[in-house]
């Protein structure tokens, strides 16, 4: 399994992680999620290999989450998991999914936890 990040070049964490990868010594395959939006099942996998509920990938930042009231308690994952699909602008980037795992790098020093 090879490393992947799921990157917006316009957020200052997710370039921070990228540079992190690069100085380890690994160039990630880099899905420009805006461009490219992972698919239900992808994000599926990404949910398995964090570990956590689908709302770790959820930005609850951005307006359209409440907008979409998927901010509130309870709401089910597969709703989650579709929104983001649907509306990529919703996934808390940087995801970094590597042979170890995979992890929400916010903030960026949670990208060291798969380095090792």
């Amino acid at each position: 399994m090879s490393w992947t990040l799921y990157h917006n070049p316009n957020c200052g964490t997710s370039r921070t992680v990228l540079a992190t990868l690069r100085e380890a010594g690994i160039e990630p395959e880099v899905v420009l999620y805006l461009k490219t939006p992972p698919d239900i099942a992808q994000l599926r996998a990404l949910r398995d290999a964090l570990g956590q509920p689908a709302q770790a990938l959820l930005r609850t930042k951005e307006a359209l989450c409440a907008e979409l009231g998927l901010d509130q308690e309870g709401v089910d994952e597969e709703r989650i998991l579709a929104a983001i699909a649907e509306h990529p602008i919703l996934l808390n980037r940087p995801v970094v999914s590597s042979p170890r795992g995979a992890r929400v790098c916010r903030p960026a020093e949670v990208v060291k936890e798969l380095l090792g």
